[in-house]
């Protein structure tokens, strides 16, 4: 069976929130203009209108992209594997991939947007940490079954926190030091606490 092709109408509205997505990343959720987006994607601002009601409904909507986006990067190709140590050796590759493949000019947009929206209460901000606090939940779950018995919530939630600390590590490192090697120390730093959290030393 041949793939489907979009219908005009979602192109241009996948067109126009990858643009979008993309000039996020880089300036930020709130600096990207109505009317530049449309001149990017050769629409008049009112065409734009056709397809988000406001730039709250485009902000949404991109953020809601991304961390689907991020989802079938990072997670997805891990769910077949063994819980615990494959996993996670395969969610970390595949999260230093994002930042480093997908978005390079500028780095993974869920910092940007946590940056920008940690003090901006509202619906935006709502989904954004719900969608982090999933994430966290389901490493949470995957560092308890590296090993028999499991890791208790503390050990697991600390497991979580200095595996994302690593891949903010990584990026600085890379992108504002210039550091050829981050990847290197990022992944061998992260193999020193599988090994510790397997034998339960965190």
């Amino acid at each position: 069976m041949e793939p489907q092709l979009l219908r005009k109408g979602d192109a241009t509205r996948a067109r126009i929130l990858e643009t979008a997505a993309r000039e996020a990343a880089q300036k930020g959720l709130g600096a990207v203009s109505l009317g530049e987006l449309a001149g990017a994607v050769g629409l008049s601002k009112s065409g734009l209108f056709k397809h988000f009601e406001s730039k709250e409904a485009m902000q949404q909507a991109v953020v809601e992209q991304i961390t689907a986006r991020f989802a079938d990067f990072v997670w997805a190709p891990a769910i077949d594997l063994a819980p615990g140590r494959a996993r996670l050796e395969k969610v970390f590759r595949r999260w230093l991939d994002w930042a480093e493949l997908e978005w390079p000019a500028s780095g993974c947009p869920m910092v940007t947007f946590s940056i920008e929206l940690d003090d901006q209460p509202g619906p935006l901000r709502d989904y954004l940490q719900g969608q982090l606090r999933r994430w966290r939940r389901t490493l949470m779950r995957e560092f308890a079954a590296i090993r028999t018995p499991p890791l208790d919530e503390d050990q697991a939630e600390l497991c979580y926190f200095e595996m994302k600390s690593l891949v903010l590590g990584h990026t600085e490192a890379r992108r504002m030091m210039g550091d050829m090697d981050a990847r290197g120390l990022a992944e061998r730093a992260f193999a020193g606490l599988l090994k510790r959290a397997e034998i339960g030393a965190v």
